[in-house]
């Protein structure tokens, strides 16, 4: 059978040329030795660290290569928490769970949270009008799509004093990137959903304020992020942010295209659907929600048509439980357990647009007549 992918917000397929990189430059060996191989491996994660730097709008020094974009996430939170003498954090109440749990995580913290419209944005920013360890902010939403306004967000705060840390992982490589332009302190991103490997991301972190190392061992990365780097890793990440900016505003444009006529078909078969998703947001998302279908219930009939999907909900001990994110925009608790997230990337088709749209009408009114879990 073949595979319609709709899940490119949670990982995209590997580019080529991330492979192709990845291959190359899997032998490498440790970057720190002082001998041949040793500096044959420094330069090829020097050259990787030039062209993230040029492609994001920073200098070399300041992209600091990591595991994942939840690990550059905790190191930039927990760092610039520990560096400063104040215990307040500013946040949302829309933030992935790598952000979200980690500043509950902060030991102290007294947490205000920036509100959302019933269109997920964040608004009303004068909590962070007070100074604060740090505010943290997702660019986009891993769930919606819908795009903060972090530029005035990080200038709301710098007028405070407070440093700013962003979650990009769902923008870099899909929208235009300059970290310094932005003004941020720090920035995460992650290679797999541009197309990189899955178990490497960066972190952008300005010399000063720099986040206090919080992992300890060794001096690789600034001491931000120490351990032997993986090149091999670097080196493919690099490889595929650059084709993905390359690219990116046809790809971005054809995207939004089928986006626009996949959302358009659902609401023109399908009764009593709410589109979660509003503009501005990014052209890849479409978040719907479908009142007295189980979200699991639809997830698992499309996957048995081959369409793989997400709700966008979080699963706890079996439990399904709507979305903190669709809760936080005033959704309905009933309604936001019979959402679809719907995503769209690089390799999504004409045909898979069609194909989910042919069979989403079937697919919904099973779920319905199954009914809701207790």
């Amino acid at each position: 059978m073949t595979t319609h992918y709709f899940d490119h917000a949670a990982t995209s397929p590997m580019r080529q040329a991330a492979i192709d990189a990845f291959v190359e430059h899997a032998g490498t060996l440790n970057p720190g030795g002082q001998y041949g191989s040793g500096r044959h491996a420094g330069s090829v994660l020097s050259d990787a660290r030039e062209t993230v730097a040029r492609l994001l709008g920073t200098d070399p020094v300041e992209v600091v290569f990591t595991a994942s974009g939840t690990e550059a996430d905790n190191l930039a939170i927990q760092g610039l928490y520990a560096a400063s003498e104040l215990n307040r954090v500013v946040s949302t109440p829309i933030e992935h769970s790598a952000v979200r749990d980690t500043v509950n995580a902060l030991d102290g913290a007294e947490v205000a949270l920036l509100p959302v419209t019933g269109t997920g944005h964040v608004s009303e920013l004068s909590a962070l009008d007070e100074p604060a360890a740090l505010a943290t902010c997702m660019w986009a939403n891993n769930e919606t799509g819908a795009i903060q306004p972090v530029a005035e967000i990080v200038a709301r705060a710098a007028a405070a004093g407070t440093p700013t840390h962003i979650d990009a992982v769902q923008v870099v490589g899909k929208l235009p990137v300059d970290f310094h332009a932005l003004g941020a302190t720090t920035l995460a991103a992650s290679a797999h959903k541009f197309g990189g490997p899955r178990g490497v991301g960066l972190l952008l972190a300005r010399r000063s304020p720099a986040p206090t190392a919080i992992l300890h061992g060794g001096g690789q990365e600034r001491g931000i992020r120490p351990g032997t780097v993986n090149v091999a890793g670097a080196a493919s990440l690099a490889a595929a942010l650059e084709e993905s900016v390359r690219e990116m505003e046809t790809e971005q444009s054809r995207i939004r295209e089928l986006r626009d006529r996949l959302r358009e078909r659902i609401l023109g078969q399908v009764d009593d659907v709410t589109v979660n998703t509003t503009e501005p947001a990014l052209p890849s998302h479409v978040h719907l929600s479908f009142p007295g279908a189980e979200g699991d219930s639809m997830i698992m009939l499309l996957d048995s048509l081959g369409i793989e999907a997400s709700t966008g909900s979080a699963c706890s001990s079996g439990v399904n439980r709507a979305s903190h994110v669709l809760l936080a925009m005033g959704v309905d608790e009933h309604d936001a357990r019979g959402s679809l997230r719907l995503t769209l990337g690089r390799t999504t088709t004409a045909e898979d647009v069609d194909y989910l749209a042919d069979r989403i009408t079937e697919v919904v009114s099973r779920a319905r007549a199954a009914g809701m879990a207790a």
